[in-house]
């Protein structure tokens, strides 16, 4: 420690001398925990933004595909040939033939709108998890001619059906009789009940065979689409480019990214505001550093005058202050990254232990589809918390050093 210049080694004494001022030792104190409780606040809230974020990107995509072809009518004629175009292509690891419209359900004098979706079992286990979703059943169920159908669990709640029951599909399309214009429709036996853990399937779709879907929306040999599962839901350009060389000109790709963007930028929005937000914990502790680090200047005052006497220069004497402040600050923000990652990392324990010990829950499993509280840590969100910290310490330092520096040595020793 001795090599060390003396700025720096007065700086580290000063931080670990007692204090004549009490009040200057808890303002230390107050600001070293402000610090560490800002940090670790944003390091776990950021790591369960990351987990709500992946919990939902994996609900969402394990119902739908990472990539679509299609036509640009929405009809894809020759989906089998497209499906052999593309089973040796890169990071593809499956793809499903899919029928998708929207429809009205009915049974009895309940009647609501749903989309129907038209899928091959043959098929459609490659790219999503509906067989796994399925609480009484299986998709071998499904015939091309038996006319059967799956719901999701609140949109069977919401019509009042139970496995077994009889309920009319109807096509928003009608057709031409002699009776007049009349819409199409059929009745489907309810085969059982799926739920996927997201508003938007279980109370909004319904699975049918993709023959029978043909049938009532009149599709023949066609389908809605092509979807695609990949190895790697990040791969997408590559697929893009290797697709672009197989497929034909009236055929277009959609991918994850495309469909649900409005989504997760919502989800990334969120995440930058509680950020911002969050990060006042810190700004405030930082105003602490200000007023403990004026308060500390004006204590020293003589110290810096015989300082001055001996030779130390303004920029020195600046130095030094800044370094008091930056311990406090660097010791704060260490403090609560290691907080921050051991809570991050162990919700999964902490969370159900608070609950029970209170007796309550966070998100209640009747009224959330996600009953538990997920945490993702992201070393990058922990290295940016760490760098605003030690950002915020080092401006804080900056004026009551500057106001060190600016003392004059016989002003401050007149009245000693």
């Amino acid at each position: 420690m001795n090599n060390l210049p003396y700025e720096l080694q007065l700086g580290i004494r000063y931080t670990r001398a007692k204090r004549r001022n009490g009040f200057i030792s808890f303002m230390s104190f107050s600001s070293m925990a402000g610090i560490a409780l800002g940090v670790m606040a944003l390091i776990v809230v950021m790591s369960v933004m990351n987990g709500f974020q992946v919990e939902l990107r994996e609900r969402i995509l394990s119902m739908t595909a990472h990539m679509q072809i299609t036509g640009y009518d929405q009809r894809l004629r020759n989906w089998k040939k497209v499906y052999e175009a593309v089973q040796d292509v890169p990071h593809v690891v499956g793809a499903a033939p899919l029928i998708k419209e929207q429809s009205m359900l009915a049974f009895g004098r309940n009647v609501t709108g749903a989309m129907l979706w038209g899928v091959d079992p043959a098929y459609e286990n490659q790219v999503a998890k509906l067989d796994a979703a399925i609480e009484d059943g299986s998709l071998k169920e499904l015939n091309g001619h038996r006319y059967g159908i799956y719901l999701g669990k609140d949109l069977a709640e919401k019509l009042g059906v139970r496995k077994g029951d009889k309920v009319t599909v109807i096509a928003p399309e009608a057709s031409a009789t002699l009776l007049g214009v009349m819409p199409r429709f059929k009745r489907f036996t309810v085969l059982g009940t799926f739920s996927v853990g997201m508003y938007e399937y279980d109370v909004g779709l319904a699975v049918v065979h993709i023959r029978d879907a043909a049938k009532i929306f009149r599709y023949g040999d066609a389908v809605s689409s092509l979807v695609l599962k990949l190895d790697d839901l990040f791969a997408i350009q590559p697929v893009r480019d290797a697709l672009a060389q197989r497929l034909d000109d009236t055929l277009y790709v959609v991918d994850w990214t495309q469909q649900h963007r409005n989504f997760f930028k919502a989800v990334q929005m969120e995440k930058r505001m509680m950020f911002l937000v969050l990060a006042l914990i810190i700004m405030v502790a930082a105003f602490n550093i200000v007023s403990m680090m004026v308060m500390v200047v004006t204590d020293k005052q003589s110290d810096i005058a015989v300082l001055r006497t001996l030779g130390a220069t303004p920029l020195s004497i600046q130095f030094m202050f800044m370094v008091q402040g930056l311990i406090i600050g660097t010791a704060g923000t260490l403090l609560g990254i290691v907080l921050g990652v051991a809570l991050a990392l162990n919700l999964d324990v902490v969370v159900p232990w608070i609950e029970r010990t209170f007796g309550f829950h966070f998100f209640p499993p009747d009224v959330y589809y996600i009953s538990e509280v997920p945490s993702k840590l992201a070393w990058t969100d922990v290295e940016g918390v760490a760098l605003l910290a030690f950002a915020l310490t080092l401006l804080a330092t900056l004026y009551p050093s500057w106001r060190a520096a600016r003392i004059q040595p016989a002003e401050a020793l007149r009245y000693e």
